[in-house]
């Protein structure tokens, strides 16, 4: 099966965690851009940041992080 037809399939599962902004900046509570080189995949979740320098932050304390992050989402999500 070629990546197109993997993504047609099943496109949620390619969507980029808390909206496609900088992973690092919603787990610190506000939204950033991104570098698309700088990303990750944890649990078959893609997850992007600023820079790679931020990614490098990023990935030190990477659970805690996803745990603020998705937090800090719902909040924007809901608009709060």
């Amino acid at each position: 099966m070629d990546n197109k037809t993997l993504f047609l399939k099943n496109p949620e599962h390619y969507i980029p965690q808390f909206g496609g902004y900088c992973a690092y900046g919603m787990s610190e509570g506000y939204k950033a851009p991104i570098q698309p080189e700088a990303f990750t995949i944890v649990d078959n979740k893609l997850y992007l940041n600023y820079n790679l320098d931020v990614k490098e932050m990023w990935l030190k304390d990477q659970k805690n992080r996803i745990e603020k992050a998705s937090k800090t989402w719902e909040k924007i999500k809901k608009g709060k």
